[in-house]
């Protein structure tokens, strides 16, 4: 027997079970999606803790004994004023020793001489496994050991006149702070892919210039941010160099305090001019990042004045 195909008329809706379709002129409207916002209850109660205890801490300051017209009174005085130049002038001149001398380690520690790679990783080891603190005694206390200092037709004295709390703690923190650039400075040339070097050594580039003309500009994006950490860094470890009386910010504050019998008050003045120093130095980090990332970045993040405009036009900033 041969099975029959009935065919059926079209627009005869499908048997079986379902909803049967109307036709165009009684189609039913979807109806509109009620879209419910997600609740966050727990981030009121975050913020009401968080402005509870900052209202208790204030309450607490307000009622300290606390004498707060001296730290406008000493704010700008001619002491701090110097005492913060000191702080400003040992900070750049170490970090500009570590800096160079970082750089120096780290194509060291990268080179292919082994003599040359462990004296590089042996000077880092000795640095980073000391503290920075005993490493300024050290240097203050060298006299100790030897008593002039003699580099023959350049340079001969006393090491008590020549060993100053500047000369020490230059030696100190620029040495300590070279070992930590170094590592900073490796990463980054190491983060620069391999076949850079070998596309510049292929068109007869020599392996002086293709670091500096290949290499560390490309890894400069790297290298930036924990510099510019590491730079702050040093500028709020520069005040153990109070502890062999370099005369700036700390040291200014215990000398002040000692005769004016208001310790806590010359160390907040200390922390209002170590929060400007910072605030101002990342501020100009931001914009050096900013400029290395051209040619990482589709968009450029925006900058504090754009984020300001933004929100005073409405616009999305960039």
């Amino acid at each position: 027997m041969t099975e029959k195909h009935v065919t059926e008329p079209a627009g005869t809706p499908p048997a079986g079970p379902g909803p049967a379709k109307t036709d165009a002129a009684g189609a039913v409207p979807p109806e509109a999606i009620k879209a419910v916002p997600l609740r966050h209850p727990w981030r009121w109660v975050s913020a009401v803790v968080v402005l509870g205890l900052l209202a208790l801490l204030g309450t607490a300051f307000a009622n300290a004994a606390i004498e707060w017209g001296d730290i406008p009174e000493y704010l700008f005085s001619a002491r701090f004023a110097e005492a913060g130049l000191n702080t400003l002038e040992i900070t750049i001149l170490s970090f500009a020793i570590g800096l160079v001398l970082g750089v120096l380690l780290a194509v060291m520690k990268l080179s292919k001489n082994p003599v040359i790679s462990l004296f590089a990783n042996g000077y880092i080891w000795l640095f980073r496994g000391t503290p920075v603190l005993l490493q300024l005694l050290i240097w203050y206390n060298l006299a100790l050991i030897f008593q002039v200092i003699n580099l023959g037709p350049i340079y001969k004295n006393e090491m008590t006149e020549f060993m100053t709390p500047f000369v020490a703690s230059l030696l100190g923190l620029g040495l300590n702070q070279a070992a930590y650039m170094a590592e900073v400075v490796r990463a980054g040339i190491q983060s620069v892919d391999e076949g850079q070097t070998e596309a510049a050594q292929a068109l007869g580039l020599s392996s002086s210039r293709t670091m500096r003309r290949i290499v560390l500009p490309q890894a400069m994006r790297v290298i930036i941010p924990p510099t510019g950490n590491q730079f702050i860094d040093l500028l709020k470890t520069s005040s153990l160099a109070s502890v062999i009386t370099y005369t700036e910010l700390t040291q200014i504050s215990k000398t002040i305090s000692s005769s004016q019998l208001n310790v806590i008050e010359m160390y907040f003045v200390a922390a209002v001019w170590y929060l400007f120093f910072t605030s101002i130095f990342s501020i100009g980090q931001f914009y050096i990042e900013r400029h290395y990332a051209k040619g990482s970045v589709r968009n450029l993040p925006p900058t504090p004045w754009q984020k300001i405009r933004a929100s005073m036009t409405g616009r999305a900033a960039g």
